[in-house]
Protein backbone atom coordinates (compact mmCIF):
# COMPACT_ATOMS: atom_id res chain seq x y z
CA UNK A 1 0.00 0.00 0.00
CA UNK A 2 1.06 3.70 -0.72
CA UNK A 3 -0.01 6.55 1.08
CA UNK A 4 -0.72 9.43 -1.44
CA UNK A 5 -1.85 13.01 -0.14
CA UNK A 6 -5.12 14.13 -1.82
CA UNK A 7 -6.99 16.71 -0.31
CA UNK A 8 -9.59 17.05 -2.33
CA UNK A 9 -10.49 13.24 -2.67
CA UNK A 10 -9.93 12.98 1.23
CA UNK A 11 -11.83 15.62 1.60
CA UNK A 12 -15.14 13.89 -0.30
CA UNK A 13 -14.68 10.17 1.30
CA UNK A 14 -14.60 11.94 4.48
CA UNK A 15 -17.56 13.83 4.17
CA UNK A 16 -19.25 10.27 2.88
CA UNK A 17 -17.64 8.65 5.77
CA UNK A 18 -19.63 11.24 8.16
CA UNK A 19 -22.99 10.78 7.01
CA UNK A 20 -22.30 7.23 6.61
CA UNK A 21 -21.96 7.54 10.63
CA UNK A 22 -25.31 9.71 11.16
CA UNK A 23 -27.26 7.45 8.81
CA UNK A 24 -26.09 4.11 10.99
CA UNK A 25 -26.80 6.38 14.09
CA UNK A 26 -30.25 7.52 13.38
CA UNK A 27 -31.35 4.36 12.17
CA UNK A 28 -30.47 2.36 15.25
CA UNK A 29 -32.27 5.38 17.11
CA UNK A 30 -34.90 4.90 15.54
CA UNK A 31 -35.09 1.12 16.01
CA UNK A 32 -34.57 1.92 19.56
CA UNK A 33 -37.98 4.47 19.89
CA UNK A 34 -36.95 7.83 19.11
CA UNK A 35 -38.31 10.50 16.87
CA UNK A 36 -38.91 14.09 16.06
CA UNK A 37 -36.25 16.63 17.64
CA UNK A 38 -34.98 14.05 20.72
CA UNK A 39 -33.98 11.93 17.18
CA UNK A 40 -32.14 14.86 15.68
CA UNK A 41 -30.77 16.37 18.55
CA UNK A 42 -28.97 12.78 19.89
CA UNK A 43 -28.03 11.80 16.44
CA UNK A 44 -26.16 14.65 16.34
CA UNK A 45 -24.71 14.35 19.15
CA UNK A 46 -23.21 10.85 18.78
CA UNK A 47 -22.31 12.10 15.77
CA UNK A 48 -20.22 14.76 16.44
CA UNK A 49 -18.74 12.92 19.62
CA UNK A 50 -17.72 10.42 17.04
CA UNK A 51 -16.28 12.25 14.34
CA UNK A 52 -14.19 14.13 17.21
CA UNK A 53 -13.00 11.17 18.33
CA UNK A 54 -12.00 9.86 14.67
CA UNK A 55 -10.18 13.56 14.68
CA UNK A 56 -8.14 13.12 17.43
CA UNK A 57 -9.77 16.35 18.99
CA UNK A 58 -11.13 14.47 22.25
CA UNK A 59 -7.64 13.59 23.74
CA UNK A 60 -7.69 9.46 24.46
CA UNK A 61 -5.16 8.25 26.68
CA UNK A 62 -5.41 5.10 28.85
CA UNK A 63 -2.68 3.54 31.26
CA UNK A 64 -0.23 6.11 30.09
CA UNK A 65 -0.92 5.03 26.58
CA UNK A 66 -2.27 8.07 24.41
CA UNK A 67 -4.28 6.93 21.28
CA UNK A 68 -3.86 9.36 18.15
CA UNK A 69 -6.13 7.96 14.90
CA UNK A 70 -5.06 9.01 11.92
CA UNK A 71 -7.88 8.69 9.14
CA UNK A 72 -6.97 7.36 5.98
CA UNK A 73 -9.12 5.74 2.72
CA UNK A 74 -8.46 2.76 1.39
CA UNK A 75 -8.47 3.11 -2.36
CA UNK A 76 -9.65 0.14 -4.77
CA UNK A 77 -6.16 0.54 -6.17
CA UNK A 78 -4.48 -0.03 -2.60
CA UNK A 79 -3.69 3.39 -1.81
CA UNK A 80 -4.16 5.03 1.18
CA UNK A 81 -5.77 8.52 0.80
CA UNK A 82 -5.31 10.94 3.40
CA UNK A 83 -5.49 15.04 3.33
CA UNK A 84 -2.16 15.93 4.42
CA UNK A 85 -2.94 16.69 7.90
CA UNK A 86 -5.24 15.10 10.47
CA UNK A 87 -9.55 14.94 9.65
CA UNK A 88 -11.38 17.50 10.11
CA UNK A 89 -14.67 15.35 9.66
CA UNK A 90 -16.91 16.68 12.81
CA UNK A 91 -16.77 19.95 10.94
CA UNK A 92 -19.02 18.55 8.39
CA UNK A 93 -21.47 16.99 11.25
CA UNK A 94 -23.84 20.26 11.05
CA UNK A 95 -24.45 20.40 7.78
CA UNK A 96 -24.66 16.96 7.34
CA UNK A 97 -27.22 16.66 10.01
CA UNK A 98 -29.28 19.41 8.08
CA UNK A 99 -28.86 17.79 5.06
CA UNK A 100 -30.25 14.39 6.48
CA UNK A 101 -33.03 15.54 8.53
CA UNK A 102 -34.63 18.61 6.66
CA UNK A 103 -34.97 15.93 3.32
Amino acid sequence: MQLKADPDQFDQLQQIFIREIIEQIRLKLVEAGYQGENLREVTGNIAFSVASTIDDTARIESDGIEVRPYLTFLTEDDQLIHGEEKSYSHEYVADLMSEIFDN
